[in-house]
């Protein structure tokens, strides 16, 4: 569907494309939301069966739980983020998610379903750098059992061998808990970007790429922003790249327009006129 004003033209997403992004996004948040709630009835279950007292080493069990925790943390957080994102698709769905602003402007929202991609790989790093910290901390917790060897020497020199491995090993735990932190830190901007609308100049900094049926703005100092063409009717493609193409003749050209000229998408505009589209 196309919104059409004076100075703008505004363009939604199909239903068809809005829902199938939205139920992928429930479920992804069910999903979270079930592992999470299983790893903490799991690590409630676990506390209970052993002793809490101070040891120089760590215990199994506290590597575990703390394991168990994470992950709760990551389900809970990834949750946020996707209902959050679900948020921005359904403000796209309502606003639009492309838009050409009096000639010098365009506007553009990614609420594709791609989103959901990038949230899944942002805990999975997060995933990985806390098991990199686990592995450093395991020298550490054989400390509990290289201490009960016999004969005493055997003890003496395997628990030797294991703190000085220990410290090794706290210098990647260290390294990769500062991965964790960072990236805490730096996803509350992810958030903010997560189907956020970015308004580009059409002056000669700005790059539209088409590759396939991704479109591509490209501005210095600005988010790098991609939307699937096809999570538009396929009328509204072809309105929206012959009016791209108007513009960028209009202008005579100062911005980059990229495409393929042997790409389906680039075709849609020889098809018709914007004109015989809408006749």
């Amino acid at each position: 569907m196309i919104f059409t004003t004076t100075h703008t033209h505004t363009f939604y997403p199909k239903p068809s494309s809005y829902a199938h992004t939205r139920l992928l996004g429930w479920l992804m948040c069910a999903a979270l939301l079930l592992c999470a709630t299983i790893t903490l009835i799991l690590s409630i279950h676990i506390w209970g069966t052993y002793t809490h007292s101070f040891k120089p080493y760590l215990k199994w069990q506290d590597a575990l739980e703390y394991s168990l925790w994470f992950i709760s943390f990551l389900g809970i957080g990834g949750a946020i983020l996707v209902m959050r994102f679900l948020v921005a698709a359904h403000d796209g769905f309502r606003k639009g998610t492309f838009s050409f602003i009096e000639d010098t402007q365009i506007a553009v929202r990614d609420t594709s379903f791609g989103n959901l991609g990038s949230i899944f790989w942002v805990l999975n790093a997060a995933f990985w750098c806390f098991i990199a910290a686990l592995v450093g901390l395991v020298p550490i917790i054989l400390i509990e059992w290289t201490i009960r060897l016999s004969p005493f020497l055997l003890s003496l020199v395997s628990t030797g061998l294991a703190i000085v491995l220990s410290l090794a090993g706290l210098v990647v735990s260290v390294i990769s808990i500062s991965f964790i932190v960072i990236g805490v830190v730096g996803i509350f901007s992810f958030s903010n970007k997560l189907g956020a609308t970015h308004a580009y100049t059409m002056d000669n900094k700005l790059t539209i790429r088409l590759d396939g049926s991704i479109l591509t703005a490209i501005y210095p100092d600005m988010p790098e922003v991609m939307l699937d063409l096809n999570s538009f009717a396929q009328r509204d493609q072809r309105f929206l790249l012959s009016l791209l193409h108007e513009q960028w003749d209009k202008a005579d050209h100062c911005w980059n327009l990229e495409w393929d000229e042997a790409s389906p998408m680039y075709q849609l505009v020889q098809v018709s006129e914007r004109e015989s589209v809408y006749a």
